[in-house]
């Protein structure tokens, strides 16, 4: 695609470093004439929003065979002082595979993102970095077709619990009236300040029929909880056993484990372990649920991730 400098001066208005910003986006477009081009609004964690520059495309990696990698650049208006925010795109077809490069929602984390200092680093060397990092571990996999449309219908259900949306019943007529039958399940195993969040979030949404909180402290101690009998909240459930997560469609992991743990990878093997114990259980009262892993660290959160393969049911 050929860049248009007079468009992309238009575009740029509110680039600090607009000139700079240009000349290496032509430089890119030299090597990779593949990528497209945008204005789009990016949405940060804290939930701010900002107009910023983005491009689409796709980088060779050899890997046995030949692939294309598609992956999508978010350019900060304080380039080329700051690093771009990138992640992978994968199509329906294609599976992440969560690794020490690459995130579950596919952001991509490099030593020279890390690293970033101008003019030293550029962006045609962040994708010459990306592609030799992805040489070593490929970080998509193809999907089988019954995987792509289950991997659809997952998404398309969880941008509904984001967006807040209740209207997820399926209806049937007794009589000649529709009768709503509660089938939408949220477990969220963990009772502790993130847990507890996370059921308030889910009831205040009414983004599920029923919610049910997996309290895993041992003894009587009840915590969080206590709060949550105080408000007697509608269709929410606690509970110390697995078997009231039955037929959830959505478990939230939220439990953490420090154990004895002296380094950061013993506090990784102490959360493989607490999964170990937690995840068969899910899996047999749930089998078709969606595992959404949001405990800390964020390293072993990656790394339950990997887990989860070994740990479901075949």
């Amino acid at each position: 695609m050929e860049l248009s400098e007079e468009a992309l001066r238009k575009q740029l208005g509110k680039y600090k470093f607009r000139d700079l910003t240009i000349e290496e986006l032509k430089n890119v477009n030299k090597t990779y004439p593949n990528f497209m081009f945008s204005m789009n609004t990016y949405t940060f964690k804290d939930g701010s929003q900002k107009d910023l520059l983005n491009f689409s495309g796709t980088v060779p990696v050899k890997y046995g065979n030949s692939y294309n990698i598609p992956i999508h650049l978010w350019i900060l208006d304080s380039h080329p002082f700051a690093p771009p925010i990138c992640f992978l795109k994968p199509t329906l077809n294609m599976g992440i595979s969560v690794g020490k490069h690459v995130d579950a929602r596919g952001r991509i984390y490099l030593p020279c993102l890390q690293n970033w200092s101008h003019p030293k680093s550029t962006i045609t060397g962040l994708i010459k970095e990306m592609i030799a990092k992805f040489e070593e571990e490929l970080p998509l996999y193809s999907l089988s077709s019954s995987d792509a449309d289950r991997q659809s219908e997952l998404l398309s259900y969880i941008a509904k619990i984001t967006e807040g949306e209740s209207a997820m019943k399926s209806k049937s007529k007794i009589d000649g009236r529709e009768n709503e039958e509660c089938f939408n399940k949220i477990t969220v195993v963990g009772a502790g300040d993130l847990g507890i969040a996370c059921v308030l979030a889910v009831a205040a949404k009414g983004a599920a029929d029923k919610v049910v909180l997996l309290d895993l402290s041992e003894g009587a101690a009840k915590g969080g909880t206590m709060d949550l009998e105080i408000f007697a909240l509608p269709n929410v459930e606690i509970s110390k056993d697995f078997s009231a997560s039955a037929d959830s469609k959505v478990v939230v992991l939220t439990v953490n484990s420090l154990g004895n743990a002296q380094t950061y990878l013993d506090v990784i093997q102490s959360n493989v372990d607490l999964f170990r114990g937690i995840i068969p259980a899910i899996s047999h009262y749930s089998q078709n649920a969606v595992l959404l892993v949001a405990s800390h660290p964020a390293l072993s959160r990656t790394l339950s991730l990997r887990v989860f393969s070994l740990l479901l049911p075949r």
